[in-house]
């Protein structure tokens, strides 16, 4: 319980509840892969100011090693945002398909997990944030086909794409990998 909340987790968990609540209310006839997106972008944003403890000594008298901890703390906070983005489907008529909330819950985590490593725990939310803006602005005003593109627009990429499930998987491996081996920036 004093791990939960020396890293801000009931403040977090209100925050969310409270997010995912406003973001499914605005767009309750219109689930789609933008609101769905945006939903995961704020739920992980939320929860992943957490990512750092209060005290950087008493985190380094810890019995038990950082690296597990710190994964399981990042797959928390993916668990939560996947939740929080699959619970209108139980009574949406449009549904987003599963794969595109995990894939994007996915690379949005490793996101979080990088800028808690470059530039600190309380800043996790920044490049998830970032990507979104570049993959949205760059989604919106140009189309095509190209491997690049996909690569680039991968939050938005249907379902079975494999140039936007690769980029997911790559973002979230060195997120979880280098959140866990490195820990945040103090």
């Amino acid at each position: 319980m004093l791990y939960a909340r020396s890293r801000a987790m009931p403040a977090s968990f209100a925050g969310l509840a409270v997010s995912m609540a406003a973001i499914w209310f605005f767009a309750r006839d219109h689930w789609t892969r933008l609101p769905v997106s945006l939903a995961l972008l704020v739920a992980i944003s939320v929860t992943a100011i957490g990512l750092s403890g209060q005290d950087a000594d008493l985190d380094r008298t810890a019995a038990i090693r950082w690296a597990p901890r710190r994964v399981l703390h990042l797959l928390l906070i993916g668990g939560l945002g996947a939740g929080a983005a699959l619970l209108p489907r139980l009574w949406e008529a449009e549904r987003v398909p599963v794969e595109i909330i995990v894939r994007n819950a996915g690379g949005l985590l490793g996101l979080a997990g990088i800028a808690a490593v470059l530039f600190g725990g309380a800043f996790g939310w920044t490049l998830p944030l970032f990507g979104f803006a570049v993959t949205f602005l760059v989604w919106a005003t140009t189309s095509s086909a190209d491997g690049a593109h996909l690569v680039v627009t991968w939050l938005f990429q249907p379902a079975g794409v494999a140039e936007a499930t690769w980029t997911a998987v790559v973002l979230a491996v060195a997120g979880l990998g280098s959140y866990a081996v490195f820990g945040n920036r103090r």
